[in-house]
């Protein structure tokens, strides 16, 4: 399992992209919070449950790491579970806390700079793209 915070979000990420709900769990810690636009919850079943239904892709713009927080901007498309037809697309922010190589806490942000300032991460922590 990847040891660099960096690397577990994008694995993370690649995982949900490719709708692989096991890849994603693996990379996930069983008590994982989550905080998005309805609210916060814990948990496997949790994520599970949103992978499920969301149809959620994301696109890498950015990244900015420090210690155990990466942030990572966003292009989202959430598409329907049925149809794969696109019911919405925006500029996103994704927060992550990694402890034990997995993905611990992970919250949604509307922009880039709320998601660093929760981050306690600013522009300097830009990483190189490709990150």
């Amino acid at each position: 399992m990847s040891v660099d915070p960096i690397r577990t979000v994008h694995d993370w990420l690649a995982a949900v992209n490719a709708g692989d709900v096991e890849g994603a769990l693996a990379l996930t810690a069983p008590d994982v919070v989550i905080v998005g636009p309805r609210g916060e919850a814990r948990g496997h079943e949790v994520l599970r449950a949103w992978m499920g239904h969301a149809g959620a892709t994301f696109q890498t713009r950015k990244t900015f790491a420090a210690r155990d927080a990466v942030v990572v901007a966003q292009h989202g498309v959430w598409r329907d579970a049925e149809t794969g037809a696109v019911r919405g697309e925006a500029a996103v922010a994704t927060r992550f806390r990694v402890a034990d190589a997995r993905v611990a806490e992970m919250a949604r942000y509307d922009d880039v700079t709320a998601a660093l300032q929760a981050a306690g991460l600013t522009e300097s922590n830009r990483q190189p793209d490709g990150s």
